[in-house]
């Protein structure tokens, strides 16, 4: 009797052993997915810092572009913000260099105006090709599909040796 209840134990033991050898492994596999996640946790966020900071640096040269287009850049020596047009035309010391500049802006715009017309015109031009070859590109692309389904062999209506193909 006392050999049997020491072979029970030792059977009881060795399935215990067994179960803490699987237990560990199920823990072992946990501990390395549980890695896993946090390195692609860490990598996301990463990421994520890394775009946030892009942003918040496209967002800062936005502004600061904006602000050069407003011309709010230049300030006078009050501190008081003047834009760059005011301080351009409060330098003109006469009305005929007044004149002058009013000519250069006007040529200026209307070489701009035309441009834009140039491009708008090109963009249109570019457009209508498109839409064109696109049009072009699917009635092609209708009659092979048609063709298909006539002779799914690809030879269509074709005759054989002079012969239909019967």
């Amino acid at each position: 009797m006392n050999q049997d209840l020491t072979q029970q134990w030792l059977t009881e033991i060795q399935v215990l052993k067994e179960q803490m050898a699987g237990l560990q492994h199920d823990r072992n596999a946990a501990w390395e997915s549980a890695q896993k996640w946090r390195q692609l946790y860490n990598t996301e966020a990463e990421q994520r810092r890394t775009d946030a900071q892009l942003s918040q640096q496209a967002i800062a040269s936005l502004k600061a572009d904006r602000h050069k287009l407003q011309g709010l850049e230049v300030e006078m020596a009050t501190g008081t913000p003047v834009t760059a047009n005011q301080q351009e035309i409060e330098q003109l010391k006469s009305v005929e260099e007044l004149q002058a500049k009013l000519i250069t802006v006007i040529k200026e715009r209307d070489r701009l105006l035309q441009a834009l017309k140039t491009e708008q015109d090109n963009h249109a031009q570019t457009r209508n090709s498109l839409t064109t070859a696109l049009g072009d590109a699917i009635d092609s692309l209708t009659r092979e599909r048609a063709g298909r389904e006539k002779d799914p062999r690809g030879q269509g209506d074709k005759e054989i040796g002079g012969q239909g193909a019967s």
